[in-house]
């Protein structure tokens, strides 16, 4: 009897088994460095930068040590390249990518900062000189001697400053998470802790270690040009209270007693409550003063003029100032300290880490001709 047949078929069920054997291990080994290369993967996704902000190149150096180093982990060696670095008393001046981004959400969210004219300076004190009535000038003909024009008159503006502060916190756990993202949380909350701090001082300020409000200045009746320098003019509203009978009149005539030129940019301020008052205002045709902005974002207008939400306006109330009408780029000026400085503390509020930042910020009435004012008065 011939045994070759079945001898070949076992050999064959061999090979087959070996081949299988062969192919399972060789898919273990595939697995097996699919699982490295994904963890490797997972280690230069963690180990990446993350984007700068705003979009773009990459973060600098010196915005990577002061996040990386001084903010996470409080290492203040690594800030010694850092230009503008002071001593670790007052804190460390952050990088000018995140100086950005709190200047950009304050322009956002603070109302006065928002309309007024804002200027960058290196040290804590700003000086302006502002021509009162210009350079005198004449005509004469071609041959004629011209004679000496009058000196021009100039006023100084210093506008008071103070050292604005937050102090947010985080927990160390936060911190030590990658994926946080502590340059916009920290942006985000100084911004809006510095917002509420000028909404109020832009408005009405005393002038003493804080910016002076344009409310706080002098105001008088008389007109742009028997009005001393420095001093607002207001409109009564013709009742000691409230509004008179005809309001839509008095902010007709508080809209041009603004002189054309400033009426270009010109914006009324109130707060809500003010403004929910004006909002029921209306023509002699029935028609509502107040309209809304017809694009979205688009500001509501009043006699065709933006309407400004400033909650730290006054309310109506007898000798009050509920309502300015004016152009604040020409009429309020705010000066700043260009660098903002933090503070690491992690010992006064464990098991949280507090981030004390300042700011010098000081502000006053520019031109008291570019913003007036309506008074609750007869």
């Amino acid at each position: 009897m011939d045994n070759t047949l079945p001898e070949q078929a076992l050999d064959a069920s061999f090979d087959l088994v070996a081949r299988q054997d062969a192919a399972e291990q060789a898919l273990g080994a595939l697995r097996s460095d699919v699982d490295e290369v994904k963890s490797r993967l997972d280690r230069v996704r963690r180990a990446a930068p993350r984007p700068a902000i705003g979009g773009g190149a990459a973060p600098s150096l010196e915005l990577k040590g002061f996040v990386d180093g001084y903010l996470r982990h409080g290492r203040e060696a690594e800030l010694k390249s850092v230009s503008g670095a002071v001593a670790a008393d007052g804190g460390f001046a952050v990088p000018r990518e995140i100086d950005a981004l709190i200047s950009m959400q304050l322009k956002t969210i603070s109302p006065i900062r928002a309309i007024s004219q804002v200027v960058q300076t290196g040290s804590a004190g700003y000086r302006k000189l502002v021509t009162a009535g210009g350079s005198a000038s004449g005509w004469v003909s071609e041959v004629a001697a011209r004679p000496e024009t009058t000196t021009p008159k100039f006023n100084e503006i210093a506008p008071p400053m103070g050292e604005l502060y937050a102090n947010p916190a985080a927990s160390q756990a936060m911190l030590d998470d990658a994926d946080f993202d502590i340059e916009a949380w920290l942006a985000s909350e100084i911004a809006m802790e510095f917002a509420r701090a000028e909404g109020a001082a832009f408005v009405s300020g005393t002038g003493t270690n804080q910016p002076r409000g344009f409310l706080s200045a002098p105001t008088a009746a008389t007109a742009d040009a028997v009005r001393p320098f420095g001093t607002l003019q207001f409109l009564a509203s013709g009742n000691a209270s409230a509004f008179d009978a005809s309001p839509e009149l008095k902010l007709i005539d508080l809209v041009h007693s603004l002189k054309a030129g400033h009426r270009q940019g010109a914006v009324f301020v109130m707060n809500s409550k003010t403004l929910a008052t004006v909002r029921k205002f209306k023509a002699a045709d029935g028609t509502f003063l107040w309209q809304p902005g017809l694009l979205e974002g688009a500001p509501a207008r009043l006699l065709g003029y933006p309407v400004i939400e400033a909650e730290d306006m006054p309310d109506v109330a007898a000798g009050t100032l509920p309502i300015a009408f004016g152009n604040f780029k020409a009429g309020y000026l705010i000066a700043e300290r260009k660098a903002t400085t933090i503070l690491r503390d992690p010992f006064t509020n464990k098991p949280f880490v507090n981030f004390y930042a300042t700011k010098r910020v000081g502000g006053q009435v520019l031109d008291s001709d570019a913003i007036k004012l309506l008074k609750i008065s007869t």
